[in-house]
Protein backbone atom coordinates (compact mmCIF):
# COMPACT_ATOMS: atom_id res chain seq x y z
CA UNK A 1 0.00 0.00 0.00
CA UNK A 2 2.91 2.31 0.62
CA UNK A 3 4.22 1.81 -3.03
CA UNK A 4 0.49 2.73 -4.11
CA UNK A 5 0.38 5.91 -1.56
CA UNK A 6 3.87 6.86 -3.09
CA UNK A 7 3.11 7.02 -6.64
CA UNK A 8 -0.26 8.76 -5.51
CA UNK A 9 1.21 11.60 -3.87
CA UNK A 10 4.04 12.19 -6.33
CA UNK A 11 1.19 12.28 -9.41
CA UNK A 12 -0.68 14.74 -6.79
CA UNK A 13 2.34 17.14 -6.34
CA UNK A 14 3.36 17.53 -10.05
CA UNK A 15 0.00 17.39 -11.22
CA UNK A 16 -0.36 20.85 -8.78
CA UNK A 17 2.53 21.75 -10.04
CA UNK A 18 1.97 21.34 -13.86
CA UNK A 19 -0.83 23.46 -13.07
CA UNK A 20 0.38 26.76 -11.42
CA UNK A 21 3.77 26.66 -13.20
CA UNK A 22 2.83 25.06 -16.68
CA UNK A 23 5.13 22.80 -16.51
CA UNK A 24 4.53 19.84 -18.39
CA UNK A 25 4.85 16.93 -15.67
CA UNK A 26 3.25 14.21 -14.39
CA UNK A 27 0.41 11.86 -15.53
CA UNK A 28 -3.04 13.99 -14.68
CA UNK A 29 -2.76 16.19 -17.80
CA UNK A 30 -2.78 13.32 -20.04
CA UNK A 31 -5.64 11.66 -19.00
CA UNK A 32 -7.96 13.33 -21.49
CA UNK A 33 -11.62 12.95 -19.51
CA UNK A 34 -9.77 14.79 -16.68
CA UNK A 35 -9.43 18.29 -18.73
CA UNK A 36 -10.27 20.99 -16.59
CA UNK A 37 -10.11 19.05 -13.51
CA UNK A 38 -6.85 18.43 -13.33
CA UNK A 39 -6.06 20.21 -9.96
CA UNK A 40 -8.98 18.92 -8.57
CA UNK A 41 -7.84 15.35 -9.61
CA UNK A 42 -3.78 16.43 -8.09
CA UNK A 43 -5.65 17.76 -4.68
CA UNK A 44 -7.31 14.10 -4.33
CA UNK A 45 -4.24 12.03 -5.43
CA UNK A 46 -2.38 13.96 -2.48
CA UNK A 47 -5.38 13.20 0.14
CA UNK A 48 -5.89 9.42 -1.19
CA UNK A 49 -1.78 9.13 -0.55
CA UNK A 50 -2.44 10.43 2.90
CA UNK A 51 -5.49 7.68 4.02
CA UNK A 52 -2.92 5.06 2.09
CA UNK A 53 -0.57 5.76 4.09
CA UNK A 54 -2.74 5.93 7.07
CA UNK A 55 -4.14 2.52 6.52
CA UNK A 56 -0.93 1.21 5.94
CA UNK A 57 0.43 2.00 9.41
CA UNK A 58 -2.89 0.74 11.20
CA UNK A 59 -2.90 -2.70 9.13
CA UNK A 60 0.98 -2.79 10.25
CA UNK A 61 0.52 -2.43 13.71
Amino acid sequence: MEAVGFVALVQGVLGLLQEFTHWHVGLVRRVSFLHGYEAVVSFLLIVLACALFAAAETRGK
